[in-house]
């Protein structure tokens, strides 16, 4: 028994205690009785409590597993903190005076005091099977997809029918009679992760942004205090859901519902770690309260078809639908990461608008986006619109790659494991750390970079790797996971451990992960800095990329394990192209450099043009003079795929101007029909090239160099793209009359013309046409998508998405079903049941995604 921790009569006490001295703040009740004659105590706290059930209500539930003592005692620490701060506090008043609070710190009072006298490990209730065996999990006991168990000395055994135990019948009786519950938080330990609710159908839910959204705020709030970050999963298809537990009993319900796992072991270390996990933990319930309000009657409807209008490389526009009212607006919330908190720290936009235009973006960046509408008056705020997710398109020089390993290439090596450690690749998980079965244990991922141009410059590296369970970090605030980037030529072999482990790293990423940053559920990023970069285009001439990826290599003593788990998407387990560790790369590939010599110069006089000279400036009249060149492109570009990166025109000066008059030239891209003075005199200017050059700079040096800015860039694309010659003038400025003042530049007959640099790279810069014919239908229970492809030489292939609720206008906007160059795929893990949209793009090598082909799925007409 661990004495710090409260027993069930202390608990008890403590909250009699508090509603004798609270009674306009506290409410203790009953709602059952346990097997063995045990009160199953219920607390409710609010701001007055007289009228607690009539506003909206977050149900807290703990310790409904008997070993989990977590749950117990936040609870009681939380009330305690209610009654400390509850006078002065107003951000705890507001949640108090607007929401109620119904707590049940125990749920399994027998379970929990067996469990603290007799049998620590001990997880169910004490009912008496009848066979020797005792006990049922009340986390399978409810009508949630029950599954019948034979076997009732496992300690997962759910009971001979749903609801067959007082506990689970107390809690469903008082949650059936209370409508007025919008959020239910059940606490447990260990894992230090969120496991939002679901419906068993694997299919996103109107509610999933609110569940991933409820948990990464709560998350932000814990991180606030202790630094840890928790975890957020909603689980594995299909077989590996939880059944008959609380958690979807309350979210059938209506109820947005998450467990909440708690710490690194069941019974932690009171004094150093339980105090921390009850410490992060009370604002992050006090943020779940504030939000309840916000799921109930009162709140404004959610935002309607919340989607992408239209996106380039640097920003989107958005848009939506509403009921036109003068008390609302909206507030948009934007995040590079998924499963991000939505607060001030994330929220770009306050609107009354129904669109919004995000500018300044990244180029080939993903991007979230969440929406919620608030009253202006209350300040209550709606439940949120499912995410859109989506990437900026690639800037027109960029191109882009997402790499996996393949499963021969990824897998993890262990010290005691040595003649089966290439089993372990491409079969289900990576284990990377340390315990006493497998020794150190280190993970391997190889990535084939020949699909990269040779000389491709990186501009953008990130890693992704994603955690699917961190239970075996059993040691709080221990260990460091990192990544290093090995030299593949010198290891002969991948497989070997020793090889492996004493292989020296060319360079290890700069960020590591500490044990309370290891969440499970948020895909982990290693962004490569500017030296892993240089290293990686290194890398790209070698066709290989090889990590070692690594964490605490020993153990504290009387410690057992500590071992990150990581999905590689391979094998029965593993789960599939969803959740492989990938490499995202942002490069340009390989730039050419094309120099011309003017093919025409003129000088330009009011009565005169003077062919094969090149000068500007003023006559003896003090009429201008210009300068006047065309340049031809003489090697075959084609216009489809050559895209201008840069462009400078160098032009050599024969003198200077003895006059102290300030002069200045400049020189302009212009639209020309006729070398004569009236029409250069008329041109339609399309941009200054550069800055002009001074009279002062033409005496210090002979040299000018102007270099093209974007905008003038993209002029020259154009005609290019029209097969037009570029024509420039030079032109003077003084700041008064000026005459007799000419300077000559370089005529074209000598050998230092004037020179045209630009710098290109071939790449295609539209995109294709759009598949067509989609079209679906169901096989064998799964439903099976079909079109047509496009034909044209660049077609590398097809993306096919699913969404739930909108058509999807991006290729990353839904789940990602299929890539690749077949003109079929299967939705394996969709409900046929459920409507949705199914969308198709076709992309090159770039990769440009063409506008998609959509079709509504009827899960109605279908069933």
């Amino acid at each position: 028994m661990k004495i710090q921790y409260a027993s069930y009569q202390d608990t008890i006490d403590a909250l009699q205690k508090a509603m004798n001295e609270h009674p306009h703040l506290i409410r203790l009740q009953s709602i059952g009785e346990t097997w063995e004659g045990r009160p199953i105590m219920l607390v409710t706290v609010s701001l007055d409590v007289t009228y607690a059930d009539d506003k909206p209500a977050l149900l807290y539930t703990g310790s409904i597993h008997a070993r989990e003592w977590i749950g117990n005692e936040l609870a009681l620490k939380f009330i305690q903190y209610v009654i400390d701060n509850y006078r002065f506090n107003p951000k705890l008043q507001t949640a108090l005076t607007r929401n109620t609070l119904y707590m049940v710190p125990c749920l399994n009072p027998d379970g929990f005091e067996y469990s603290r006298n007799h049998f620590s490990f001990w997880r169910k209730n004490r009912r008496n099977n009848g066979d020797g065996t005792f006990g049922v999990d009340l986390n399978r006991n409810f009508d949630a997809k029950f599954m019948r168990n034979q076997n009732t000395g496992s300690n997962t055994y759910g009971g001979p029918h749903a609801f067959s135990e007082p506990e689970t019948c107390a809690i469903r009786d008082f949650v059936e009679a209370h409508d007025n519950i919008r959020i239910a938080l059940d606490y447990h330990s260990q894992g230090n992760v969120f496991f939002p609710a679901h419906k068993f159908n694997h299919e996103v839910e109107i509610e999933g942004a609110d569940l991933n959204i409820l948990c990464a705020n709560m998350n932000h709030e814990i991180k606030k205090v202790t630094g840890r970050q928790y975890g957020i999963h909603r689980g594995k298809p299909p077989a590996q859901l939880i059944h008959g537990s609380g958690r979807e009993y309350y979210y059938r319900k209506g109820i947005i519902a998450t467990v909440v796992e708690v710490g690194t072991r069941n019974i932690p270390d009171y004094m150093k770690n339980m105090s921390e996990s009850v410490a992060e933990n009370i604002p992050a319930v006090l943020c779940a309260l504030s939000e309840a309000i916000n799921y109930s009657p009162l709140a404004p409807q959610r935002v309607a078809n919340f989607t992408i209008k239209s996106v380039d490389h640097e920003g989107v526009e958005l848009e939506w639908q509403y009921v036109d009212r003068d008390d609302i607006y909206f507030e948009l919330y934007r995040s590079e990461n998924n499963k991000s908190p939505c607060g001030e720290e994330s929220l770009i936009a306050i609107t009354k608008s129904l669109s919004f235009r995000d500018s300044q973006l990244t180029s080939g960046q993903s991007y979230f986006y969440n929406i919620r509408a608030v009253d202006k008056v209350t300040k209550i705020k709606s439940p949120f619109s499912p995410e859109l997710r989506l990437k900026t398109h690639l800037a027109r020089h960029q191109s882009a790659r997402t790499l996996f390993p393949s499963r021969e290439l990824v897998g993890y090596l262990s010290e005691n494991y040595l003649s089966k450690n290439k089993e372990h690749f491409g079969y289900n998980s990576m284990f990377i750390g340390v315990d006493k079965k497998r020794g150190v244990s280190l993970g391997v991922v190889q990535f084939d970079l020949s699909s990269l141009p040779s000389g491709s410059h990186i501009e953008r590296a990130e890693f992704f790797l994603y955690p699917m369970n961190r239970v075996a970090a059993k040691i709080e605030k221990y260990g460091e996971w990192s990544v290093a980037i090995l030299d593949a030529d010198s290891i002969s072999d991948i497989y070997d451990f020793k090889e492996v482990n004493e292989a020296k790293p060319l360079h290890t990423l700069g960020q590591t992960f500490e044990s309370d940053k290891m969440t499970q559920g948020i895909w982990m990023k290693w962004l490569f800095n500017g030296v892993e970069r240089t290293l990686l285009t290194e890398l790209v001439a070698k066709n290989s990329l090889l990590l070692r990826l690594q964490g605490p290599k020993e153990l504290p003593l009387g410690n057992d394990s500590q071992v990150m788990q990581f999905d590689i998407g391979y094998g029965p387990f593993g789960s599939g192209l969803h959740y492989r560790p990938n490499l995202e790369l942002v490069y340009q590939v390989p730039e050419k450099l094309l120099a011309l010599s003017p093919t025409r110069c003129n000088t330009i006089f009011k009565d005169r043009v003077l062919p094969d000279r090149l000068a500007s400036g003023f006559d003896e009249a003090g009429e201008i003079v210009y300068g006047q060149m065309a340049f031809e492109l003489n090697a075959d570009l084609p216009v489809e795929k050559t895209v201008f990166r840069h462009a400078c025109l160098t032009l050599r000066s024969c003198n200077s101007i003895a006059s102290a008059k300030d002069m200045r030239f400049t020189i302009e891209l212009v639209e020309l029909q006729d070398v004569d003075f009236q029409a250069v005199k008329q041109r339609q200017k399309i941009e200054y090239i550069g800055y002009e050059v001074s009279n002062e700079q033409l005496k210090e040096r002979a040299e000018h160099h102007f270099i093209f800015d974007s905008y003038s860039l993209q002029a020259l694309e154009r005609l290019h793209q029209a097969h037009t010659p570029f024509y420039f003038i030079i032109r003077a400025t003084s700041e008064s009359q000026a005459t007799n003042a000419l300077i000559n530049w370089t005529a074209c007959q000598d050998q230092h013309p004037a020179e045209l640099k630009i710098g290109y790279i071939n790449r295609r810069k539209n995109p294709l046409q759009a598949p067509q014919g989609l079209t679906a239908q169901v096989e064998g229970g799964v439903v099976k998508l079909t079109w047509q492809n496009p034909d044209d030489e660049d077609f590398v292939g097809c993306f096919v998405v699913r969404n739930r609720f909108h058509p999807p206008r991006s290729p990353f906007d839904g789940v990602k079903l299929y890539g690749g160059k077949d003109e079929y795929t299967l939705d394996n893990f969709g409900n046929p049941n459920l409507d949705k949209y199914y969308a198709v793009f076709s992309y090159d090598d770039v990769p440009n995604y063409s506008e998609p082909v959509v079709l509504f799925y009827d899960g109605k007409v279908q069933a």
